[in-house]
């Protein structure tokens, strides 16, 4: 690939990963939100595929490929071909998709299928064998999801987020709620705890209700360590977000953290996205915790 594509002619994301982590899930995403998706293509013929996309009579706008890397000649040329289409065409980005070794192994048990790397059928030997052969991928991946307290349901929310609606664009931001009880959004590139505010946990009547209640909503945003929390990230997504695309970031996930991923981080992560959204920008809430059973502090 030689001539660079104008960045209006096709949108390129290539999906990568790890076995067990979806990226089939992440390919029926996409192809359900109208990109023309490509599973398992050889890299020596994504060029190829690119030179079809953009031949006349196509109408072939948003192009997806499914790739994995199994090491050797195959690692090799995968890479390589991943560096050509970065530096050809103008709207690429790879995603690459991990979970934790446990969730990977719980998988690949609940399948039965052996792990395409592992040595004598040792699943952990494979994953931490891919691990390393893919951490290249990861290291120059634009979008990194980790699935492994998603469901497949979380996981296409996640895609559509990202690649959902107009195709190129500046930056988007997907602000996540969560709880601290079932571990740290590991893609999040922006962290805010907010256990510091009073917990509806213990108020009378707002233990069983969640962040989308008017009632929970009312409490968390009437206590003044709450009114204050935001001014103060008003004030830091006007240096943040401008920041992030001079230096010509794509996506930004800002996580909100409460113990249980219930209420104050529910109430949050929607007036976070607010925030962002005043400043011109798409901003996607997803909430990780918030159906899950309630715990106390």
């Amino acid at each position: 690939m030689t001539q660079p594509v104008p960045t209006d002619d096709v949108d390129v994301t290539v999906i990568s990963g790890l076995s067990g982590a979806g990226r089939s899930e992440a390919a029926k995403a996409l192809e359900d939100l109208g990109w023309f998706v490509i599973d398992n293509l050889p890299p020596a013929l994504i060029d190829k595929m690119l030179s079809l996309a953009l031949a006349p009579g196509n109408d072939i706008k948003r192009l997806a490929l499914v790739i994995d890397a199994r090491g050797g000649a195959f690692f090799t040329e995968a890479a390589t071909a991943l560096d050509e289409l970065r530096d050809t065409v103008g709207n690429f980005r790879l995603v690459f998709l991990e979970a934790s070794e446990s969730a990977l192994v719980r998988r690949f048990d609940a399948t039965r299928r052996r792990h395409p790397l592992g040595s004598e059928g040792s699943v952990t030997a494979g994953i931490q064998r891919e691990r390393r052969v893919m951490s290249v991928f990861r290291e120059a991946a634009d979008v990194i999801i980790d699935t492994s307290n998603l469901t497949p349901q979380d996981l296409r929310s996640k895609i559509a987020a990202y690649f959902g609606s107009v195709v190129g664009g500046g930056l988007r931001a997907t602000v996540v709620s969560f709880g601290y009880k079932f571990g740290l959004p590991l893609d999040a590139d922006l962290v805010l705890d907010v256990r510091f505010l009073p917990n509806p946990h213990w108020v009378e009547g707002l233990r069983e209700l969640t962040g989308h209640d008017e009632a929970v909503r009312d409490y968390v945003l009437g206590q003044v360590p709450t009114k204050e929390f935001l001014e103060r990230m008003r004030d830091l997504f006007e240096v943040l977000l401008p920041g992030y695309m001079n230096e010509g970031r794509h996506y930004l996930t800002v996580a909100i953290g409460c113990t249980g991923g219930r209420h104050r981080s529910v109430v949050l992560a929607e007036e976070i996205a607010g925030l962002i959204e005043e400043r011109g920008l798409p901003a996607t809430v997803l909430h990780r915790d918030v159906a899950r059973a309630p715990v106390a502090p």
